[in-house]
Order: C-alpha cells, then structure tokens, then sequence
C-alpha cells in the first residue's frame, strides 16, 4: 500500500541518501518501516539485517569483515536500538569511507532516546520519521470513519473487521508494555506504565496538571515527567506546547498531550466500534488528536503549538515556520461553527490561514481567510 505519504518517505529516504553516509528511518514499532525500507531497497543493490534475529545479529560479530564485504551495498539494519554499543563501530567505518549512502537504519525509538547515535554519527546521520498510515494514504481502501476508529498501525487499519482490528491493538498495548519497553533499557513495572497510560487515554487533548496525574498514578512527578518522556520518544503520545507569542492576552503555560494514534486512544477507552466512539464523551478530543496528527506530520517541518487563553478563547493548533502561520480550530461536525474566542484570535494573530477542520465533503470558505476543510484537504 503505497499512499501518498508514503511514497513522500521514499522520496525523503532516496534524497538523505544521496546526501548522508547513514540514515536513520524511526518511528514506532509496526508502523511500516520495514516495508517501506525493503520496498526502496529492491531498487537498488543492498543487504538487510534484522537485530531481533539472532543469526543475522551474529553476522555483525566482526563487523569490519561485514562492511568490507558489502562495501559497495547500502547496508539495512533494522532494529539498532537493539544493540547501541554499535553506533561507535559505524561512526568508525564511516570515516573510513564517507560516500552518501552507505547505510539506513531502523529504529523504533526517537533521535532522543538513540542518545548514543547523536554523540557518535553527529554529522553523519539524517534522520526521517514514519508514522502509522494517515487518512489520505488510507482513504482509498477505507472510510474516514473506520480510519479514525481503527488509528493508522497498518494491522489494526486494514484488518477484515472491527473485532480483529480492536484485539491486534489490544495485543500491541500489551506487547509494548511488557516487551518493547524493557527492550530499550527502561526498568518500568507494567502496572504502573499501564496505569499511566489508561489516564492518559482520559486526559487526551487536555492540558496536563502534573500535581493530579502523578498523584492518581501514586508516583512522584520528577518520575511521572520521566515516563511520560519515555512514552513520547516512543512516539505513543505528543506532549503539544504552548504558543509563545506576543498576544497582549493571558496565555495558558502547560502544555496539553495527546495518545499519537486514534486507534490505540479508542483500544485504551475499550472503544470497539464507531457507533460506540460517537456515543463516548471522548469522541471530540478523539477528532482533534486524529487532526493534529494528520496536520502535523504532513507538514512537519512547520513548528506545532495551540493556543489557550485565561478566559477560555482557544486554538487547536498552530504551525508556524519562516515568520509564517497557520491556525487550525478542529470540530466534529458536519456544520460547525467556530466560537467567538477563535474569532478573536484569528483576528489578533492574522495568520496567512485559518482552517476548521470537520469531517465535511469538501472545503468551502466561510469567511475571507477562514475555510473550512476535511483534513486530507488542508493546504498551505
């Protein structure tokens, strides 16, 4: 399945390694990246390695022997987290031999969380991030609806119905927590990142109050503030930001969080079915989260954040880059109806373009500079 998005990560991965002696495709754990890096890698003369599988791991037991042999190869390894010890021995072949190209890897962690791929390939490694399938890659094969029920973890989207795709996410949870987790170095009790998790499922798209949380998760909150980091650099949430702008207005200061992917949301509030979604009083920050994840990944270049003031005006989200923005107020309506508040703000900010975002048919303008659009259809 070769949506648009998709093949734009190609198009990435192709342009970073004409550029970069390594890349390093990341995203979270079933998400595609291995499917799309072996998709791009039957074009072109390459070798992959799987570092979950115990005999391709043992093939890099003399790595220099590995490289010298596939030295005109791209050398695929997935899973690098797995082994960080390694990334001195790349950073040691690859200044032995700097041509673009020589290596992509995969990872199921953040740039953050490879801290040990920063200090030794800085300036030798590009990154790209891959997200779960978005609604225009699945629009084809599947309604919006069961897009936004299901989230975009290729399994759970394209399963043969609701139930399978509801029991893969289940399973996945489980796996994550019990498995995935430990897998990175992180020492965890899984009651408490389940725990954590589930109230995250109820605080999604509200700001977070650290006192509350931590207390109702009965951990301190330098350690809650650690989990919570761990489980945005594993891409399961999106801690959003404030705006910092010079609105002569009282902004909120905390920033809100978001679980990144609808499907696993809806699996955490034991959502299975649509019917029961827009029956649930998670239905509408369920949409903006859906939204914001779209938005933000086709445009991630742009800079994220919302906007809330002290009596109550709000903006979802906010991208900014270049001295330029756009505002984007989502609803789950087939007729919305913008509030006064982000009336007021888009009046005071004056962004190049203000966008509603509702499951509509098509965009249409509701007022000069004001339109509203289905989120497959928002264009800067």
């Amino acid at each position: 399945m070769n949506g648009y998005v998709r093949r734009l990560a190609e198009e990435k991965i192709n342009r970073a390694l004409l550029r970069a002696p390594a890349v390093a495709l990341l995203g979270p754990r079933q998400c595609g990246k291995s499917t799309t890096a072996k998709f791009l890698l039957k074009k072109s003369d390459s070798v992959y390695l799987d570092l979950q599988n115990r005999v391709d791991r043992n093939k890099l037991t003399e790595p220099e022997l590995f490289f010298e042999r596939y030295r005109n190869k791209i050398i695929c390894l997935d899973e690098i987290q797995l082994i960080p010890e390694f990334f001195s021995v790349l950073r040691s072949e690859i200044d032995k031999d700097r041509r673009p190209g020589r290596f992509l890897i995969m990872g199921s962690a953040s740039r953050d969380l490879l801290q040990q791929s920063t200090e030794s390939l800085a300036g030798r490694l590009a990154y790209i991030d891959l997200t779960p399938f978005l609604l225009k890659e699945a629009a084809d094969i599947k309604s919006w609806d069961d897009i936004w029920l299901r989230g975009g973890f290729p399994e759970s989207v394209l399963a043969g119905n609701d139930l399978d795709s509801f029991e893969w996410r289940l399973d996945f949870i489980r796996t994550f927590m019990e498995r995935d987790i430990p897998s990175l170095g992180f020492n965890i009790p899984t009651p408490v990142i389940e725990r954590l998790w589930v109230l995250l499922a109820h605080y999604h798209g509200q700001t977070v109050n650290y006192h509350k949380l931590a207390a109702a998760v009965d951990i301190s909150i330098p350690t809650l503030k650690k989990y919570l980091a761990i489980l945005e650099k594993t891409y399961m949430i999106r801690i959003l930001p404030p705006a910092e702008t010079n609105l002569k207005k009282r902004l909120i200061k905390s920033p809100k969080v978001y679980l990144r992917d609808s499907g696993i949301l809806h699996a955490l509030r034991d959502i299975e079915e649509y019917d029961s979604l827009l029956a649930n009083p998670v239905a509408g920050s369920s949409w903006e989260g859906f939204v914001i994840e779209n938005i933000i990944a086709e445009y991630d270049r742009w800079h994220p954040s919302f906007i809330r003031t002290s009596n109550g005006a709000e903006v979802d989200l906010m991208l900014e880059r270049a001295g330029k923005r756009h505002l984007l107020e989502c609803k789950l309506s087939k007729a919305p109806k913008p509030s006064r508040g982000f009336y007021e703000l888009v009046s005071d900010i004056r962004p190049e373009q203000a966008w509603i975002v509702a499951p509509v048919n098509e965009p249409y303008e509701i007022k000069k500079g004001i339109t509203v659009s289905p989120p497959q259809d928002v264009r800067f």
